[in-house]
């Protein structure tokens, strides 16, 4: 491929105007444009060309089975207590700097809701809207084979930021969501998934709703002089 200002703008543009967005309109998205989107993605590198990506699509009743039922044990502070995250996403102990993203994403998002501080069910409100996709019409559950490795995971990681870059390349908007994992249980029990099948995350995939205010936060990203260093 011999690059163009055109090229080079499109495939920019796709990547810089990726958000996780909170609201969706509820347009349908054509089954083949999902595929065409999941095919792309499969380009991402593996190790060994291992492929360990494994997607399920929901839409429909289907969808809405598996958020009724996560939102059920949501709910229920009992129910939920019975239900734990099956590998670590985020870190045991926060320290600096990422502690202070992590709580300036957080206030920045209740701010543009008019969630206050220590408004604890609003909050519970808002993380719950997780567990129907935001409202998008195509949920992705995305799973991994238990024998692989920690490179498998890397690789994965590199098919979801395909996922969400040829979604953007059509207009799409996409919400990253580990928020499913803690319910690992519930989505494997709905899903029928195989016992050698764990949850990596899930994906809500859609048109961004322009109207919700959740959808004009843009998070701040470190200076590329402040995460690498150039040695000669």
């Amino acid at each position: 491929m011999t690059p163009t200002p055109e090229s080079i703008a499109a495939v920019d543009a796709a990547i810089s105007s990726r958000r996780s967005i909170r609201a969706f309109r509820p347009d349908p998205v054509p089954r083949a444009t999902v595929e065409r989107i999941l095919e792309l993605a499969s380009r991402a590198p593996s190790g060994t060309n291992v492929q360990p990506w494994k997607v399920t699509v929901l839409t429909g009743a289907a969808q809405a089975r598996l958020s009724a039922r996560i939102r059920a044990a949501y709910d229920d502070p009992a129910e939920r207590a019975r239900h734990a995250e099956e590998y670590d996403y985020y870190p045991a102990e926060w320290v600096s700097p990422y502690i202070e993203r992590r709580r300036k994403v957080g206030w920045d998002l209740y701010g543009l809701l008019g969630i206050a501080k220590g408004d604890k069910a609003r909050m519970h409100e808002q993380h719950g809207r997780n567990y129907a996709f935001f409202g998008a019409p195509v949920g992705l559950i995305f799973t991994i084979s238990r024998v692989l490795g920690q490179g498998s995971w890397l690789d994965y990681g590199m098919f979801l930021q395909n996922v969400m870059v040829a979604a953007r390349a059509r207009g799409l908007d996409t919400c990253p969501q580990a928020a499913f994992t803690q319910f690992h249980r519930i989505v494997a029990d709905e899903l029928a998934l195989p016992q050698d099948e764990m949850l990596v995350c899930g994906m809500a995939l859609g048109f961004a709703d322009p109207e919700a205010p959740e959808n004009a936060l843009v998070t701040e990203r470190e200076p590329v002089a402040g995460f690498a260093r150039f040695l000669e």
